[in-house]
């Protein structure tokens, strides 16, 4: 594992969490964080994070080399989930994708800063050269701001992402250059 964990982090309000990488033992607590997530957050996932049997196969096919998840936990609850994303091969092998969801109770707080702040001391003890991720501007816009702050610059791209009703969203693209 590329960090020691678990870690427990103080977050800018003065609550408590631990960050340890998600284990096979975590399905069901994950599919229960996706499930308390308010549906406006939920329908814009990336996955569709209401199918317990994908998340149970996220547990059973763990591999931290192509996928790195970390959890956020509040006592045995958790809070935020987090990914940082490698390709094997190809161009893009020295470039990691991160995506995460917070519950709204955390945001705000630091936690999403703190998550980034990991995948890129990781990112950089494995090599990558940069750091990317995708978010939908309007309804994202904090997770912009907080990547904006730590570094990493932004392309926006009009209509290029659609949500579930049809109707199209701009998109950011944020990189962070590593090295």
């Amino acid at each position: 594992m590329p960090n020691r964990y678990p870690q427990e982090a103080a977050l800018r309000d003065g609550r408590r969490v631990l960050i340890r990488p998600f284990a096979s033992g975590d399905a069901q607590a994950l599919f229960e964080f996706f499930q308390r997530l308010p549906e406006a957050y939920r329908r814009f996932a990336w996955d569709p994070i209401e199918n317990r049997l994908l998340i149970e196969s996220w547990g059973q096919n763990i591999d931290y080399s192509k996928t790195f998840p970390l959890l956020a936990l509040a006592g045995k609850r958790i809070v935020a989930d987090a990914t940082l994303h490698r390709r094997e091969g190809g161009p893009l092998r020295l470039v990691g994708r991160i995506k995460w969801m917070i519950d709204p109770e955390w945001r705000g707080a630091g936690l999403g800063t703190l998550l980034v702040n990991q995948f890129i001391g990781i990112a950089r003890n494995g090599g990558l050269r940069h750091l990317s991720c995708m978010l939908i501007s309007d309804l994202e816009a904090d997770a912009v701001q907080t990547l904006t702050t730590l570094g990493f610059s932004s392309i926006v791209q009009p209509g290029y992402g659609t949500d579930p009703d049809g109707n199209q969203h701009d998109m950011t693209k944020l990189i962070l250059k590593l090295r």
